[in-house]
């Protein structure tokens, strides 16, 4: 076959693979909830976050794999010369044997050391930490994956997502990178998911804000300050609990936007959907705090 349309044929194919990757809930909520460990690991090796990010969601199937529910294993490393905790799993072979962790922290911390210390893996340091497709490529080139368009998931998912952003960070929020290291009685910690400048995640059945604060080391007593409650209030099922004190407005994509008033709605909870403090949400619309809303009605939200 000719050399030139042979290349043509592969640049189409790659392109329309590439092509039909799409957004996924799933992978968005994993970034939201490690994007500052993976800001952390790079601060601390040198790591482009954006590669730390799009091989453990691709590794790890958004931490839902068996490999990643059963062992912490977002990166699919194997035992070799590993005298910590195993499990085993199919992966190119039969039963092999993969590294186990306590929690997602040391997986992460794991990878890192398991890059930097890894001769095979030496020459991607010399690159830019703005660099993720030589990051990508080199650790294909370098042995990390049998799959042969692995270096072209990797790209696809950092530029989908815009994960290139996080290679210019400073700085991180300590306490979300920490919260990863944290394991509940249950073993499952509840997502964190990012809106608003805050971070905030979804009450489950029979969650109160003591049983909340345990896990995510925040007294109950500012849980319930963030959200503008009582600290004994009744939580029900899929509500927001905000992990920060909330925003005056909402963020700039709401400029000039309305939200009308749907039924069984509040101005609370219409607060608590854009993250903005209740006092605040009154004042965007010169509202008397005894107003009572009606379906329909129109609401700025910055």
């Amino acid at each position: 076959m000719n050399r030139a349309f042979l290349t043509l044929v592969l640049l189409i194919l790659s392109v329309s693979v590439s092509a039909q990757m799409k957004w996924n809930r799933s992978y968005q909520q994993y970034f939201d909830q490690y994007k500052d460990l993976a800001i952390e690991q790079m601060i601390k090796y040198r790591i482009p976050a954006s590669i730390t990010l799009a091989q453990g969601v691709f590794e790890s199937g958004a931490g839902r794999s068996e490999l990643a529910r059963r062992g912490n294993n977002h990166f699919g490393i194997k035992c070799h010369g590993w005298r910590g905790a195993t499990t085993y799993f199919t992966d190119d072979a039969p039963n092999e044997c993969f590294r186990a962790y306590k929690n997602v922290y040391d997986s992460y911390e794991d990878h890192s050391k398991f890059l930097v210390n890894g001769r095979r893996y030496r020459n991607l340091f010399k690159l830019k930490i703005t660099d993720y497709k030589g990051w990508a490529r080199g650790l294909k080139a370098a042995g990390y994956a049998t799959n042969p368009r692995y270096a072209d998931k990797l790209i696809d998912i950092i530029q989908l997502y815009k994960l290139y952003r996080y290679d210019t960070a400073k700085s991180y929020d300590k306490f979300f990178a920490r919260h990863t290291k944290d394991t509940p009685a249950n073993g499952l910690l509840h997502p964190v998911y990012f809106f608003n400048k805050n971070y905030y995640i979804k009450v489950r059945r029979g969650d109160t804000f003591q049983s909340l604060s345990k896990e995510l080391g925040i007294s109950a007593r500012k849980l319930a300050k963030y959200n503008e409650l009582d600290r004994d209030a009744q939580l029900s099922e899929g509500d927001i609990i905000y992990l920060k004190k909330k925003q005056s407005k909402a963020p700039k994509d709401y400029d000039g936007r309305l939200h009308y008033v749907r039924a069984g709605e509040s101005m609370y909870s219409i607060s608590q959907l854009y993250g903005i403090r209740l006092k605040s949400l009154y004042k965007l619309n010169r509202l008397a705090p005894d107003y009572q809303i009606q379906v329909g009605d129109g609401l700025l939200l910055r």
